[in-house]
């Protein structure tokens, strides 16, 4: 799609972007830099396009057939019905992690009765999305979460503002900023992938901040670091739940059931890999 034969209408644009990239992606993207809707593009293709969105459209092709990922080139991403604002600053929300948010759900709806006001913690909540999530479902919750880097984290208040829910932010690593404060449940998606990792090449995965995929080790220097100090931040008969890798289940397991957790299981995603495992720390609620 040369800038220096720019397509006059937005079925026309539509096609030239289609021999380059996937039809859907083009799609987007055109919808993206014309501001139309697929019904527009199929009643009237023949809709002017302004040349600069001709050209914008042009590079952002070029982008995505370098393999950058769609939502980086659009600004957005969907998660558990919401919208949230990515960037490179923030890993690009995934459907299996809604697997989190459902689980959490669940636990809330199985806490004792007298648990009015639930207390959640997401860490390494990077653009938001499980914690805004938890929050949107659950407006009677207390919903807390932890992210280190600075620009994750003004990405992940915004998108808590942009979908009308509160959540409160902490900037740290895991639990260092909530000293002496428990939580009936804590849920995070930390880095998982080992150093070295194929996958790290694949998918667009090159444009993602790599500290918040891979631990720079074996992949569950987090994952131990997460479950040897949620003992202190947790209620009795709380719950933490941990997204890991789709071959690192059972060794999760160990570890939840080295720390102490009770009731320790792992739950499958819809492509049916064990995706999330999680327990309950030894107790009945007092709360």
């Amino acid at each position: 799609m040369a800038t220096d034969a720019l397509p006059a209408s937005i079925g026309e644009a539509w096609r030239l972007a289609a021999t380059r990239i996937d039809r859907l992606d083009a799609r987007l993207l055109l919808e993206h830099v014309a501001g139309c809707t697929h019904a527009t593009l199929i009643a009237s293709p023949e809709r002017p396009l302004a040349a600069a969105a001709a050209a914008q459209l042009a590079a952002l092709v070029e982008r995505r057939a370098g393999g950058e990922p769609l939502a980086y080139l659009v600004g957005s991403a969907g998660f558990y019905g919401l919208v949230f604002q990515v960037s490179p600053a923030v890993l690009i929300p995934r459907p299996e992690t809604e697997l989190l948010v459902e689980l959490a759900l669940k636990q809330v709806a199985e806490l004792p009765a007298n648990v009015a006001a639930p207390r959640l913690l997401d860490l390494g909540t990077g653009s938001g999305a499980i914690a805004v999530s938890l929050a949107a479902h659950l407006p009677q919750a207390e919903v807390s979460a932890v992210e280190r880097s600075p620009a994750a984290l003004a990405i992940s208040r915004g998108n808590a503002m942009r979908n009308g829910v509160s959540v409160s932010f902490h900037q740290g690593d895991w639990f260092a900023p909530l000293a002496g404060e428990r939580f009936d449940i804590v849920v995070a998606n930390p880095p998982y992938v080992a150093a070295g990792d194929p996958h790290l090449l694949q998918n667009g995965l090159p444009f993602e901040p790599q500290e918040a995929l891979s631990d720079g080790g074996d992949g569950l220097a987090c994952l131990r670091a997460i479950v040897a100090a949620a003992p202190q931040h947790l209620v009795a008969g709380g719950s933490l739940l941990l997204e890991h890798g789709y071959d690192q289940a059972a060794a999760v397991r160990v570890l939840l059931k080295e720390a102490g957790f009770v009731e320790v299981a792992s739950h499958r995603d819809l492509a049916g890999i064990e995706r999330v495992s999680g327990g309950h720390w030894p107790g009945k609620s007092l709360r």
